[in-house]
C-alpha cells in the first residue's frame, strides 16, 4: 500500500493554530466535505468514534493520533495530515483515562476496511522512527510533507 496515493496538499495543515481535537476534526471535515470526499455524517461519526475508541498514542518522546471513522462516511479515500501549532490533547488508545499531547495527527478517510487496517499498520511502522516524526513535525512545506511521507513509506517497505 502506497501512502502517497491518499495524500493531497489540500488535506495537509502545517503548524495550524488550533485549540482542540474538535478544531482539527472541524477543519478536516469542512475541507473534505467542500471537495466531496466525505458525507454529512463524517464529523459526528469521527467525534463519536474518538470518544469510544481513542486514537492518541504516546510514543518515544512524542504523541501522535490516527483518528478514523466508518468507511461509509468516506466518498473518496484520503489521508489528512495535521501538525498543530501547539500540541493537542487526545485520549490514549491504550488507556482512555489518560491523555497524550499530540504533535502530529493523521486523519484516515478510507472506505475499504482492508485499506484502513493496512494503512494503520504502515503508519505505526513509520511512527516508530523518532527522527522521522521530528522531521515530519518540522516540515513547513506541503509538497515536502508528501514527498517525505512517500519516501519514508518506500524505505520501510524494503
Amino acid at each position: 500500500m502506497n501512502i502517497e496515493e491518499f495524500l493531497s496538499e489540500d488535506f495537509i495543515w502545517l503548524n495550524e493554530p488550533v485549540k482542540s481535537q474538535l478544531d482539527v476534526f472541524e477543519k478536516v471535515f469542512t475541507k473534505c466535505q467542500d471537495k466531496g470526499f466525505v458525507s454529512e455524517e463524517f464529523l459526528e461519526k469521527i467525534k463519536e468514534r474518538e470518544k469510544v475508541f481513542p486514537t492518541g498514542l504516546q510514543l518515544d518522546g512524542y504523541g501522535v493520533a490516527i483518528p478514523h471513522t466508518d468507511p461509509e462516511c468516506v466518498n473518496k479515500q484520503f489521508i489528512a495530515v495535521f501538525t498543530p501549532e501547539e500540541d493537542v490533547s487526545f485520549k490514549r488508545m491504550d488507556d482512555s483515562t489518560a491523555e497524550v499531547k499530540v504533535k502530529i495527527i493523521f486523519v484516515l478517510g478510507l472506505n475499504q476496511p482492508h485499506s484502513q487496517l493496512a494503512m494503520l499498520q504502515e503508519l505505526m511502522v513509520l511512527l516508530q522512527d523518532k527522527e522521522a516524526v521530528e522531521n515530519l513535525r518540522n516540515t513547513t512545506d506541503k509538497k515536502q510533507m508528501i514527498e517525505y511521507l512517500s519516501d519514508l513509506s518506500k524505505q520501510k517497505q524494503r
